[in-house]
């Protein structure tokens, strides 16, 4: 079963937790390798994969079913310190600043960094309150192929060129006061959930 978290199980002392979200339609090894990297370039207690109901973005006629993809989600994890939850359902929201906001108000003793590919960095600003994002907690942005130069010139990373951190301090991030992002440019991982859409290797409606 999902190990999903709730206000109990946050201990008393400040944890460092990344916030993964997505789709995951399909889950794949993408998004442990990036949630590995965050883990270890920002030193964090635990990486939550936020598995959403739905992507206001997307059409949600291609989208598997949320136990579908909660499922193998938890099967791919494989990780003690990665944790599988479905928090976006639990809570009743559809936009990643409301979500990010009810948990920063939910866990007040976590220190949280939202984790994203370059990809989302390249796109963020189509999302609403995407500006209330980058205010919201601090942002670690882990290379993807091919996105580099739309991530770092699109309209948010100008926007807050100013509050980016040095990849080499990274450590800091979960202690810094949004806004506050940084960029990691490590060993890319190609796979992508629209490629394994695309050669039918993930039966919508499946087991």
């Amino acid at each position: 079963m999902p190990r999903l978290l709730t206000r109990a199980a946050a201990p008393p002392q400040r944890l460092r937790v990344g916030l993964f979200g997505g789709s995951f339609n399909p889950p794949h090894e993408g998004h442990r390798h990036a949630s590995l990297i965050a883990l270890r370039r920002l030193n964090l207690d635990a990486v939550w994969w936020l598995v959403t109901p739905g992507n206001p973005l997307k059409d949600p006629r291609g989208l598997a079913p949320l136990a579908q993809r909660l499922k193998a989600a938890v099967d791919i994890e494989n990780h003690p310190r990665i944790h599988v939850t479905t928090l976006e359902s639990e809570l009743g929201t559809r936009f990643t600043a409301d979500t990010l906001r009810v948990l920063n108000e939910r866990f007040p003793a976590i220190n949280f960094v939202w984790i994203m590919g370059a990809d989302n960095l390249a796109s963020i600003h189509k999302w609403r309150d995407w500006q209330t994002i980058f205010r919201t907690m601090p942002i670690v942005v882990v290379a993807r192929p091919g996105y580099a130069m739309k991530a770092l010139a699109s309209p948010a990373a100008k926007l807050f060129a100013a509050s980016r951190l040095d990849p080499d301090d990274a450590e800091l991030l979960p202690f810094m006061a949004p806004p506050a992002w940084t960029y990691l440019d490590e060993r890319l991982d190609p796979t992508s959930s629209t490629a394994i859409r695309a050669r039918g290797l993930w039966p919508v409606g499946g087991a």
